[in-house]
C-alpha cells in the first residue's frame, strides 16, 4: 500500500499543476490571443446613429417622393446601398455621419412640389455641404434657422439656387452659422435688404446673393469680410453708393454689382484691390471721375461698365492695364477721343465702346492687337480712314462694327472686305458707284453679253421711233 502511494504522488502532483499552466499559455501566445474578442468592440461602421437617421428621415419624408425612403433604404450611408444625393463619413465614434446633400436634379433626388425648405438640416451636426437646386418650385417657403438652437460647427458651404418660390427675406440667424465659407442664394425671390449680421461671417470666402429682388443699400459693414474672394450682388433694386470700405477686402478676386440701381462714383477704395481679376457694375446710375489709382489694379482682366451715366473722357489709366482681356464700356457718354494707350492691351479679346460720343480716329494700333475677335465702335461720331488690313477685317468678320459712324470711311484696297457698316473712302453716295461692275452686281437671272444687249436696245429704241 504503501508503494502505490508512492508511485502516484508525482501523478497527482502534475494533475494539480495542470490548471495554473494553461492560463500562462494561453496569454503568452499572440494567435490564442486573437481570437478572442476585446472586451469593449468598436461599434460597427455601417450604421448611423439612430437621432442622426431619424432627422435624415423626416427631411426626406418633407422634400421628396421620389421612393419611400424608410423602407428602399433603411441604412442611408450603408456602402452599396447609400441614398443617391448623400454623402457620407466615418466619424471619430465609429458611426457614419451625413456629410453633403444634393436636392432637386436627377441622380439627385427630386424635390415634391409640396417642399419647403427643411430648417432640420442644421440638426445634422457632421453636414458640411448642402446644395437645394431648382427644387422649391410650386409651394412657397422661407429661409428659416432655428433660433435657439446650436448650428452645426461643420456646416461649409450653403446652396439655394434656381427656386423661384424662396420668397421673404434672408433671416439674420444665418450668422450664427460661424463655419460657413461658401453662401449662394442666387435666382431666388428673396426681399428685404441685405441683413448686417451676414458680414460677421468671417469666415465666408464666397458670397452670391444675385438675381433676387433685394432692395436697401450695400452695408458699409461689407470691409469685415476679410477672407472674401468672391462678392456677387448682380440683378437685384439695390441703391446708394458701393462702400468704400470694399477696398479692406484685400483677398477678393471677383465682385459683380451688375444691374442695380447704384449711384454715386466708383469709390477710391478700389485702388487697393491688387488680386481682383474680375469687376462688372454695368446697368445701374453711376458718373462721375474714375479713381486716381486705377492703373493700380494689375491684375484686372475684365472691366464691364456698360449702361452707366460716367460723361467723362475715356480715362487714359485704361491702357496700363496690361492683363485685360474684356473692356466693356457702351452706352456710357464717354466724350473725346479714343486714348492711343489703349492700343497697349495685346492681351485685350474685346472692346466695346458702341452708342458714346467718342470723336477723332481710330488708333492706328488697334490694327496690331493680335487677340482681339471682338470690337464695337459704332454709334460714334469717329472719322477718317479705317486703319485695319485686310487679314486684319477677315479675322474679326462680322465681330467688327464700325456703323453709325458718318465720318468713317474703309480704304478702296479693303473695299472687298466683309462689310463692317461704313463706305468706301470717294464713293459717291448720292449718285452711281464710281466702282466698276463686279459679276456678283449683274442683274439676277441676266449674263453680261445679254445684259450689254438689253441695255443697248433699250437705248436705241426712242432713237428708232424718232427716225419713223
Amino acid at each position: 500500500m504503501y508503494c502505490s502511494f508512492s508511485l502516484s504522488l508525482p501523478l497527482v502532483l502534475l494533475l494539480l499543476s495542470l490548471p495554473s499552466s494553461i492560463p500562462s499559455v494561453s496569454t503568452t501566445n499572440p494567435h490564442h490571443a486573437n481570437k478572442q474578442p476585446p472586451i469593449n468592440a468598436p461599434k460597427p461602421v455601417n450604421t448611423m446613429a439612430p437621432s442622426e437617421a431619424e432627422a435624415l428621415f423626416k427631411i426626406m419624408d418633407s422634400m421628396s417622393s421620389d421612393q419611400n425612403w424608410r423602407i428602399s433604404h433603411p441604412n442611408p450611408c450603408q456602402p452599396g446601398s447609400s441614398w443617391p444625393g448623400i454623402e457620407c463619413k466615418v466619424g471619430k465614434d465609429n458611426y457614419l455621419h451625413v456629410s453633403r446633400l444634393d436636392f432637386g436634379t436627377p441622380p439627385n433626388p427630386t424635390c415634391k412640389k409640396t417642399a419647403t425648405f427643411p430648417s432640420k438640416i442644421f440638426a445634422l451636426p457632421y453636414l458640411q455641404s448642402v446644395f437645394f437646386f431648382n427644387c422649391f418650385t410650386h409651394t412657397k417657403t422661407t429661409l428659416s434657422v432655428p433660433q435657439n438652437r446650436a448650428s452645426p460647427a461643420s456646416l461649409q458651404q450653403l446652396s439655394l439656387r434656381s427656386n423661384p418660390a424662396l420668397v421673404g427675406p434672408i433671416p439674420p440667424q444665418i450668422s450664427t452659422v460661424k463655419s460657413l465659407e461658401i453662401l449662394t442664394l442666387s435666382q431666388n425671390r428673396l426681399t428685404g435688404p441685405i441683413p448686417v449680421e451676414i458680414f460677421s461671417l468671417g469666415s465666408l470666402v464666397h458670397l452670391d446673393l444675385s438675381y433676387n429682388m433685394l432692395t436697401g443699400t450695400i452695408p458699409y459693414q461689407l470691409g469685415s469680410l476679410r477672407n472674401l474672394q468672391g462678392l456677387d450682388l448682380s440683378y437685384n433694386m439695390l441703391t446708394g453708393a458701393i462702400p468704400n470700405t470694399i477696398g479692406q477686402l484685400s483677398f477678393l478676386q471677383k465682385f459683380d454689382f451688375s444691374s442695380n440701381s447704384l449711384t454715386g462714383g466708383i469709390p477710391d477704395g478700389i485702388e487697393k484691390l491688387s488680386l481682383l481679376v474680375f469687376m462688372a457694375l454695368s446697368n445701374n446710375k453711376l458718373g462721375g471721375q474714375f479713381p486716381k489709382g486705377l492703373e493700380k489694379l494689375q491684375s484686372l482682366q475684365y472691366f464691364i461698365l456698360d449702361g452707366n451715366p460716367i460723361h467723362t473722357p475715356l480715362p487714359l489709366e485704361f491702357g496700363k492695364l496690361v492683363k485685360l482681356q474684356e473692356l466693356r464700356l457702351a452706352d456710357s457718354g464717354y466724350s473725346g477721343t479714343i486714348p492711343e494707350s489703349f492700343s497697349q492691351l495685346k492681351n485685350l479679346s474685346t472692346l466695346s465702346l458702341q452708342n458714346n460720343r467718342l470723336t477723332g480716329e481710330i488708333p492706328v494700333g488697334f490694327g496690331s492687337l493680335s487677340h482681339i475677335y471682338h470690337m464695337n465702335l459704332s454709334k460714334n461720331m469717329l472719322g477718317g480712314v479705317v486703319p485695319f488690313n485686310s487679314s486684319f477685317l477677315k479675322r474679326l468678320g462680322r465681330n467688327l462694327d464700325l456703323s453709325g459712324n458718318p465720318g468713317l470711311c474703309l480704304s478702296p484696297s479693303e473695299a472687298h472686305s466683309l462689310k463692317i457698316g461704313v463706305n468706301v473712302c470717294g464713293k459717291n453716295n448720292n449718285a452711281s458707284s464710281i466702282q466698276p461692275w463686279k459679276k456678283s452686281q449683274a442683274p439676277s437671272g441676266l449674263s453680261k453679253p445679254l445684259f450689254l444687249f438689253t441695255a443697248l436696245w433699250v437705248w436705241g429704241l426712242p432713237q428708232m421711233l424718232l427716225l419713223v
